[in-house]
């Protein structure tokens, strides 16, 4: 089920060639067995911060700690063969000073085997990606709504609807390009100035909730499973997955109460010495 390292994984390279050729696929994993699952689909897989809400039911990404990420990263590149693994600089994780970025960071690649990290910010923090990418740590950039900034951004809304976030969020766009991140995530950003930071830049830009013409896109795979109820109006629910768990554990209830499981099938007979 897991990695046998048979499979060449996916480089940097691989992705960043992708640009103009076709759009390159995306999902969240957190976990050995959902990686394993999606690792022949795609062509990277994020270890998403996101994952404080979806597994530790937190209310939003601030919680979630560096050891946490660490350790989920790790069961994702167990999980995986094919997939190129990036991991989220958790909050508190990069900010402090380029310095702790990179101890920080050097350390998730280090001890997880993770290709690239993914960080929040744009041309604030142009400097500590020049300075990771300097040192050897591929770097994905991430700008418009940034869920670890939600408190001072005014909550999760719609990012580069007027002339002056639009003016402010082409400028972060090239600011990660020229510190040297090989990809930018779009999150929460009008369409049409998705589409045109897409066709401005020459790194690789991955939509969550912009533009199919992004060069690539991505989603919490729970969310695209519908897993949990949700109202995000970028999010394609694939399935109902939720629903057939919910449905499978009310039988389960509901024999275990009648006695019906275990049946005979699903229990051990005496065999007595001979």
């Amino acid at each position: 089920m897991y990695a046998d390292n048979k499979i060449r994984r996916n480089t940097l390279r691989d992705i960043i060639k992708l640009k103009g050729e076709r759009p390159v696929v995306s999902l969240t994993a957190y976990t050995a067995p959902m990686a394993s699952q999606l690792d022949q689909y795609v062509d990277f897989l994020l270890v998403g911060d996101s994952l404080a809400m979806v597994l530790y039911g937190m209310e939003s990404t601030i919680g979630v700690t560096l050891d946490t990420m660490i350790e989920h990263t790790k069961a994702v590149m167990r999980g995986s063969q094919k997939a190129l693994v990036v991991m989220d600089m958790p909050f508190g994780s990069f900010e402090e000073s380029k310095e702790q970025a990179f101890q920080n960071a050097s350390r998730a690649l280090r001890e997880t085997g993770c290709a690239a990290i993914k960080l929040e910010g744009g041309a604030a923090m142009a400097e500590t990606i020049k300075f990771l990418v300097e040192r050897n740590i591929p770097v994905m950039a991430h700008i418009g709504l940034r869920p670890q900034a939600v408190h001072v951004m005014g909550g999760y809304r719609t990012q580069g609807r007027n002339q002056e976030e639009r003016s402010l969020m082409i400028e972060d766009a090239y600011a990660v390009q020229a510190a040297g991140a090989f990809s930018v995530v779009l999150e929460g950003v009008a369409e049409t100035l998705a589409v045109e930071i897409t066709k401005k830049l020459d790194i690789i830009t991955i939509g969550i909730g912009a533009s199919a013409e992004c060069d690539g896109q991505i989603l919490v795979v729970e969310d695209m499973l519908g897993y949990f109820p949700s109202n995000a109006k970028f999010v394609k629910r694939y399935a109902e997955v939720g629903q057939i768990i919910d449905g499978a554990i009310k039988q389960y209830a509901g024999d275990v109460k009648a006695r019906d499981f275990p049946a005979k099938e699903h229990t051990y007979g005496f065999k007595p010495k001979s």
